[in-house]
């Protein structure tokens, strides 16, 4: 137990979370950063912030401080024993040098499991059944043309269908309980390793080239990592079924994203439905215009109740880790390495 309070670096906005907030300040004092970019950051933790214990951040806070690379994190204070990230994927921030530094890193799990997910439903059940594409015709004053019927070849319905996950974490997990009562007929899903049954369910384990083969739907849920990043590439897309759909809900640059529009107006692949993008918030014209794109600016978890209950989230970690020495999630990264924090209260 240390005899004075810890002192949590706050970075980003966090209009949700009052409660949460003023309940850690009974053991803690809250700081906030006023950097406006790298360099002010930076000379923040020399010059006002040399004794904090722990930062907390927002996925938008990267244009306060840029990516939390060995710059930032080496200029950390030794006093820093633990950054909470408000979000479920973390490719902000480089963990092995948090790692290095005997420093903890927690991000967000449950709370954007199922707003996630629902945003993966929204999406394969827009793709297969054209509903975009029945939208525009409807604009466009195509739907009452006799010729081209509705101005919308046929779409597809779940029946006969083979959905494949690429992930099968938690969120991963969210989509296949939301996706099977639509009546799919096979669930597959591809992971680091296989899971346990009681969370496998009904889902079927495959190799990634099965996957790949035998997806009518493919929905990507993968983390973005060095090891992800283009995953699905050219070579990948080819060992697909032609006039596949792809989803994408978890990081744009896991589908290498000029190739992927090749393959759109190749018709190699038939639909795409995207929540995320390899260089948002920059999205290209050829992509979103594309008749067989459904297109969201990132509102996976844009709801009030998920803002919520993400950030409390992460207020709870760091209070947690004040109370324990450890925090409530660890990214896989750090799991097996022996943090040794000791608790304030």
């Amino acid at each position: 137990m240390t005899a004075e309070k810890p002192i949590v670096l706050r970075l980003g906005k966090w209009p949700f979370s009052n409660e949460k907030w003023d309940k850690l300040k009974e053991i803690a004092t809250v700081v906030d950063s006023e950097a406006k970019n790298r360099e002010e950051f930076l000379n923040e933790l020399k010059t006002k912030h040399n004794n904090v214990t722990h930062v907390v951040r927002t996925f938008p806070s990267v244009e306060q401080t840029g990516r939390f690379d060995s710059e930032i994190i080496s200029a950390l204070p030794d006093s820093v024993v633990a950054v909470s990230h408000n979000g479920a994927g973390y490719d902000q921030i480089d963990p092995q040098p948090l790692t290095d530094r005997n420093i903890q890193l927690s991000n967000v799990t449950t709370p954007v499991e199922a707003p996630t997910a629902l945003t993966a439903v929204y999406l394969t059940l827009a793709t297969m059944r054209k509903y975009q594409i029945g939208h525009n015709s409807l604009v466009q004053g195509n739907w009452t043309n006799p010729d081209i019927g509705r101005g919308v070849k046929l779409g597809k319905d779940p029946e006969g269908q083979t959905v494949g996950i690429l992930g099968m974490g938690g969120i991963g997990r969210a989509i296949r309980d939301r996706l099977q009562p639509f009546g799919f007929e096979k669930i597959l899903y591809y992971n680091r390793s296989r899971l346990d049954a009681d969370l496998e369910k009904d889902a079927e384990y495959v190799g990634f080239d099965e996957l790949l083969a035998q997806s009518d739907v493919l929905v990507v849920s993968v983390p973005l990592n060095p090891k992800t990043r283009h995953l699905i590439n050219k070579e990948a897309i080819s060992k697909m079924k032609d006039g596949v759909i792809i989803i994408n809900t978890a990081r744009g640059a896991v589908i290498d994203e000029q190739e992927l529009i090749k393959e759109l107006q190749l018709g190699k692949v038939g639909a795409f439905g995207a929540d995320v993008f390899e260089h948002e918030p920059e999205v290209p014209k050829e992509l979103y215009e594309l008749p067989n794109v459904v297109s969201l600016p990132h509102m996976g978890t844009w709801t009030t109740q998920a803002l919520k209950n993400m950030e409390d989230f992460t207020v709870d970690n760091v209070e947690h880790h004040i109370r324990t020495g450890e925090l409530l999630t660890i990214v896989p990264e750090q799991k097996g390495h022996e943090f040794k924090h000791s608790a304030w209260v």
